[in-house]
């Protein structure tokens, strides 16, 4: 189970200004420049402006795609975070918003080649109509060089009968870009939530189309079909005189016949350092892969989740951060990210996972978690493990008291920083120790309290053994019962423990009122400052965010909530 702080859903505003701000001005140098260079004069009487259209586009697409590759290279994110100053504490979480970064960055991909493509098409029936029959005037005479000796040709259609799809798919550009335009159908279509969510497995091979999608993208502009005047040419044709007296080229001294040449292609000058920095990244993985895990014990826990307990060496981890996992006998190529469970202190680390789709419900069946008996840890299938990644979530330690809010499956991440709270707090040494943790979990299923109701109650019983039960107060929401369900609370509600966790603090029903809640813990602590930590759907993390700002004081010396805006 992956959990997800969504504290703030979308990237920061000045990332995404920068990002469209460079994207903008590329497009804007590059269509003026290709509106205005001379050497390409000629080639614009017979395209027009959507040459610059085209090169514009191409020169965003080749940014974009330099860029795509950095987001997904985990440790290459892991390693800036660890080892520059400024990308520490609130900036280092900025990082990990890297798979928000990437879609933006896969969007400007998308529109950059739909304009590349639309633009090349009216290129291309350009080219065709110079070289018809009706064609006369600058833009004739320009498509008819190069059927002489010592001329070169600016139109790559040669003649007026030339098919022009089956010229397009006779060159290296047309080819390249044929495969270029399918493998970004495809790469985008199984990226959909959708697709993502009925089958992974689907998304995870499709995406590494992705391989073919750069090598085309290195070769496309190998076939250099859109030419430009030479640089010797222009010393000795004057475009702007010769322009007008077309029909005496040769006759003249100072109009020899122009000569055409296509650029060197570019593309794989801006792609090759983020390839580069991503085989290596591939390494690590592979070199990560060959790491020995040792599984120390396996726990199925009610409700289908099966816990795994787990060591590595040299492996350090800090509250809030995940690994990702992959069991060879499953799949071979396949990486899924769980959130830690363990606290730092711990002599292992831990993940729980529920069986919700077909890799997680292979995994649990190989683990014995599906009505099975657990199998020995000796007779288990090898795992290997990439990780820890994400910030960590430091700064619930900075506040003397903190609220923290989990939503459904929301709560996974929040096992690791109670345990990791409770820890510091019963630590004399520690420095970082709130005084107060309000913890509330929202859940519409009964049956998904159990595996938590463990850690729940285990942190009770230490509270009560060390007299600290004022530090951790706890409110668990239920949302959805049946009816034979309430009927079975109404019978038992006078129990010592709750009927639904066995905690002694009993489950409330139906939803939090925020108002009365947030009213609360203002008046327990007028003078404080408070952190607000939440992890679930983005509608809830609106409200909190609006709870946050209603009743902070106005008084700089009062009482303030601060929404961290964390990403995981």
């Amino acid at each position: 189970m992956m959990g997800c702080w969504v504290l703030n859903e979308s990237l920061p505003i000045m990332v995404v200004l920068s990002w469209l701000g460079v994207n903008l001005y590329l497009f804007m140098v590059t269509f003026r420049w290709y509106e205005e260079e001379e050497s390409f004069l000629y080639t614009r009487v017979i395209l027009g402006s959507t040459l610059a259209w085209a090169k514009a586009s191409a020169l965003c697409l080749n940014f974009n795609c330099m860029l795509i590759l950095l987001p997904i290279s985990r440790n290459f994110i892991s390693f800036v975070r660890g080892t520059s100053t400024c990308c520490r504490g609130p900036w280092g979480r900025q990082l990990d918003k890297n798979l928000k970064f990437h879609k933006l960055v896969a969007y400007g991909i998308a529109v950059s080649a739909a304009i590349h493509i639309v633009a090349h098409l009216f290129n291309l029936e350009r080219y065709h109509l110079s070289q018809s029959e009706e064609a006369s005037g600058l833009p004739a005479a320009l498509s008819k060089l190069g059927n002489s000796p010592n001329e070169s040709y600016l139109n790559p259609i040669r003649t007026a009968g030339t098919n022009t799809v089956i010229e397009l798919l006779t060159t290296i550009a047309g080819i390249t870009g044929l495969v270029l335009s399918l493998a970004l159908i495809l790469l985008m279509t199984s990226s959909t939530e959708f697709i993502r969510q009925v089958s992974y497995e689907l998304f995870w091979y499709t995406h590494h189309v992705f391989i073919i999608f750069f090598i085309s993208l290195a070769l496309h502009g190998a076939g250099r079909i859109v030419r430009g005047q030479t640089p010797e040419s222009l010393l000795l044709h004057n475009v702007t005189f010769c322009r007008n007296h077309y029909d005496k080229w040769h006759a003249v001294a100072q109009c020899p016949m122009p000569q055409f040449s296509g650029k060197e292609p570019s593309a794989w000058k801006w792609v090759l350092g983020p390839v580069v920095l991503y085989a290596c990244e591939r390494i690590i993985r592979f070199w990560r892969f060959q790491q020995e895990v040792v599984i120390t014990k396996v726990i199925s826990h009610p409700s289908g989740v099966l816990e795994l307990r787990m060591k590595k060496r040299d492996f350090t981890m800090a509250p809030g951060q995940y690994i990702f996992i992959q069991c060879p006998a499953i799949s071979p190529l396949e990486w899924h990210p769980f959130t830690l469970t363990s606290a730092p202190h711990e002599d292992f680390f831990s993940v729980h996972i529920r069986a919700a789709g077909d890799w997680t419900g292979a995994l649990c069946e190989a683990f014995g978690a599906q009505g099975q008996d657990l199998k020995d840890p000796c007779s288990l299938p090898r795992l290997a493990v990439d990780g820890p990644f994400g910030a960590a979530l430091t700064d619930v330690f900075h506040y003397p008291a903190s609220v923290c809010i989990a939503a459904g499956i929301g709560v996974t991440p929040f096992a690791a920083l109670l345990k990791s709270l409770w820890h510091r707090c019963c630590d004399s040494q520690s420095q970082l120790k709130p005084s107060k943790v309000y913890f509330y979990w929202i859940c519409r299923d009964a049956r998904a309290f159990e595996w938590f109701a463990d850690l729940l109650l285990s942190l009770e019983t230490q509270m009560s053994e060390q007299g600290k039960t004022h530090f951790l107060s706890y409110r668990i929401f239920l949302t959805g019962w049946d009816e034979d369900q309430a009927l079975h609370i109404a019978l038992h509600w006078d129990e010592n423990t709750d009927v639904i966790t066995g905690l002694k603090q009993k489950t409330f029903y139906g939803r939090p009122n925020w108002d009365d809640e947030f009213k609360q813990i203002a008046y327990n602590h007028p003078s404080s400052s408070i952190g607000v930590f939440f992890c679930g759907p983005s509608a809830l993390s609106k409200t909190l965010q609006r709870m946050c700002r209603l009743y902070s004081s106005a008084d700089p010396r009062g009482v303030h909530f601060y929404y961290n805006k964390e990403s995981f």
